[in-house]
């Protein structure tokens, strides 16, 4: 059986790759088989062992927990150790955890920029070096790295990290080619997570039809993974609205998303 690593695993798109991952999701070779068995990456080890027992009881899979701060060094060493271990080799690494900061550039602490920076871009761009090393020796294997469709549109640090995150993806993935290791960069738009809540943002002006379901996204990314695809933009309403971007004016872009963002979005 296969064994993916997630991190972020507790909530929100992250535990919908745990979920879909446990009852069955991509093989080694891009296809859907049986459940993996999974590495759970978060920093609430209650949360993580009430989840890695779910997970067991339901699908009959092994669920290792891993209690993990990938804002500090320590934490970001403690799975890039895990994703080194030769005996017990990690197929799928998903990297999702994130966050958002409330506020406009200058409103929100140099101290929390660089957090943000430390967990989307180092602790994405270390993991998957550790976890690229051991699959692309073996021959086979694949990454996840989850950005935002905020990677697409001119918006503060977290859209620029998240522009770093489909930027450097493609460019490893290119790097890779014919290993037998897939790279993907998942850019999904307003999903129904705590992602909102947790940066205390509201979110009773955002329009019904702009919110993703969570493991309806899940399922769409890991198709995309399976046909090869390296930027997965997982619903026809964000491609449509992703087309637009690419062809409005940078200056009245820059405008409306940063009206947008102050309103909906993080910072």
């Amino acid at each position: 059986m296969t064994t993916a690593l997630i991190t972020g695993a507790t909530a929100g798109i992250g535990a919908a790759f745990a979920r879909r991952l446990a009852a069955g999701g991509t093989t080694r070779s891009g296809g859907v088989g049986s459940g993996h068995n999974l590495v759970l990456v978060a920093r609430d080890t209650e949360r993580l062992q009430h989840q890695a027992t779910e997970l067991h009881d339901l699908h009959g899979i092994e669920a290792e927990v891993l209690t993990a701060d990938l804002s500090t060094d320590l934490g970001i060493a403690a799975v890039e150790e895990r994703l080194g271990d030769r005996k017990h080799p990690i197929d799928l690494l998903v990297n999702n955890a994130g966050f958002g900061n409330k506020g406009r550039f200058l409103d929100v602490s140099m101290a929390d920029e660089l957090t943000m920076l430390k967990v989307h871009c180092e602790a994405m761009l270390r993991l998957t070096s550790a976890a690229v090393i051991g699959m692309r020796e073996r021959g086979r294997g694949g990454v996840v790295n989850v950005s935002s469709v905020a990677a697409f549109v001119p918006r503060g640090t977290y859209g620029a990290s998240k522009a770093w995150v489909v930027q450097f993806t493609q460019g490893a993935a290119r790097d890779l080619e014919g290993t037998g290791v897939r790279l993907m960069a998942l850019c999904p738009g307003f999903t129904r997570t705590e992602f909102h809540d947790r940066a205390g943002m509201g979110t009773e002006n955002i329009p019904n039809w702009m919110w993703l379901d969570a493991d309806k996204l899940v399922t769409a990314a890991l198709d995309d993974l399976a046909r090869g695809k390296v930027v997965s933009v997982p619903d026809p309403r964000y491609k449509a609205l992703m087309s637009a971007v690419k062809l409005a004016p940078r200056g009245l872009l820059g405008g409306l998303t940063s009206k947008t963002g102050r309103k909906y979005g993080p910072q």
